[in-house]
């Protein structure tokens, strides 16, 4: 047991240093990404049969949704330098996850008259 250069031998298996800058990038294994890209595939589908895309309502809704995915692939690819940076994008991305999900309430308990039936359910099983 000894130091040999580079690595740490402890019976004969050696320990490699940790690098001078850690892996990143690794975004699409976050259990938070594949649902960030659902919230903005649903957000979009949804509004573009329910409101006008030129609605302003319309385009903040989709644009929090991508912001949410974009700021998690930034914030990871972001931590291979700077950790500080990398928790200030991922705060990003929770914050405007945070803005969509209240305006999806918001949307939900006002309905649309832009949707055959509101977004409020159908009414007697139809």
């Amino acid at each position: 047991m000894g130091w040999t250069g580079w690595t740490w031998e402890v019976k004969n298996n050696p320990v490699e240093p940790e690098p001078l800058i850690p892996k990143h990038g690794g975004y699409r294994k976050l259990k938070s990404f594949p649902i960030a890209q659902l919230c903005h595939d649903v957000t979009v589908r949804l509004y573009d049969r329910t409101i006008s895309p030129r609605s302003r309502t319309h385009d903040q809704m989709v644009q929090a949704a991508r912001s949410g995915v974009q700021n998690i692939d930034e914030g990871s690819k972001a931590s291979g330098t700077l950790m500080k940076m990398e928790l200030k994008l991922t705060n990003v991305a929770r914050a405007s996850l945070e803005e969509l999900r209240l305006d999806y309430e918001d949307f939900l308990r006002h309905g649309s008259e832009a949707c055959p039936y509101g977004l409020q359910g159908r009414k007697n099983g139809a």
